[in-house]
């Protein structure tokens, strides 16, 4: 039985990667923040399945105590200040925790677990300011929020282990990737919690910044799948996960209001404190290499992925009302 460890495992991408994870056959653990009130919602079902260790990714201490204790096989390193808007308002604590964690948690590994293999959570984010469309692993990177910046040391503090003391680490280059248990801050959920709300008169409008970005959205169940196998190669290497298309927020929109019956006219409103300071217009990515070297794919596709989320929420205040 193979042994993994998740930090963020309580996120949207952690659960996900857990429940892989426990399917295969792993005993997992995952990492957490010591809290008064702990969010536990998107890994409840597995709790009884898995094994919580508390920790903190600013604290290379604790987390040599845990590598020690766990001795763990793979290290999935996902926990991260994942928000962009809130990189702003926090940009020492993102940088932090989003940053020079990463090396807390390599030299944790590099420590205690040297044959561990290690996986980091990179992000489409660190494009930017896109030089080149689609984007791909060689395209060079222009952060355009201290959010990006940070996955970008994360990304080449990560490339360093690998090349200075001969470590199984590798990062996944993920493009946007949603689902029913992304947190309502980001704009996909954002914009499908409405809709459920406004389709069950719990709600009149949407307030959204900037319709015309555009993202490369796929859905997170078919990401996580993509760093298992990353750390299942012969050799680590660096891949971009993607869909490779492109969508507007617009059209994200359009298609959670029709999925109702409603028309989005009839209930978006412009703010314009949801515009980013520095937005990044267009991201695209070109998963050639991740299809051709670890036979990943996509099974969701964008349609399905914005319905999907919409239902889920539907059910969720339908239930709430009873």
């Amino acid at each position: 039985m193979k042994t993994a460890l998740i930090t963020g495992i309580t996120g949207q991408d952690g659960s996900y990667l857990a429940e892989l994870l426990l399917d295969k056959g792993y005993k997992v653990y995952g990492l957490v923040r010591r809290t008064s009130t702990p969010i536990m919602v998107n890994i409840e079902h597995i709790l009884d399945k898995i094994e919580l260790v508390s920790g903190d990714l600013t604290d290379l201490s604790s987390l040599i105590r845990i590598m020690e204790q766990i001795q763990p096989d793979e290290v999935y390193n996902l926990a991260a200040q994942s928000f962009v808007g809130t990189s702003w308002e926090q940009p020492i604590l993102t940088g932090n925790v989003t940053g020079l964690a990463v090396t807390n948690m390599l030299e944790a590994v590099r420590i205690v677990k040297p044959d561990a293999r290690f996986y980091q959570a990179s992000s489409s984010e660190m494009f930017g300011k896109v030089v080149e469309t689609p984007q791909k692993e060689t395209t060079p990177f222009y952060p355009r929020s201290p959010y990006g910046v940070a996955k970008v040391y994360g990304h080449w503090i990560t490339i360093n282990y690998r090349e200075s003391f001969n470590m199984y680490a590798c990062s996944g280059i993920l493009f946007n990737h949603e689902s029913p248990r992304r947190g309502v801050e980001f704009v996909t959920r954002k914009i499908t919690d409405a809709v459920a709300k406004i389709k069950l008169g719990l709600a009149n409008e949407l307030r959204l910044g900037n319709l015309d970005a555009k993202r490369d959205w796929g859905f997170a169940g078919d990401y996580v799948k993509a760093m298992w196998l990353m750390l299942q190669q012969d050799t680590p290497d660096d891949y971009v996960i993607s869909t490779g298309e492109t969508h507007t927020v617009q059209e994200f929109v359009e298609i959670a209001f029709s999925h109702v019956g409603l028309k989005w006219e009839d209930y978006v409103v412009i703010d314009e404190k949801f515009v980013r300071p520095a937005e990044v217009d267009l991201l695209l990515g070109d998963c050639t290499k991740a299809k051709e070297k670890l036979g990943w794919q996509l099974d969701v596709s964008f349609e399905q992925l914005v319905k999907m989320m919409v239902d889920e929420d539907l059910k969720k205040y339908k239930r709430i009302a009873k």
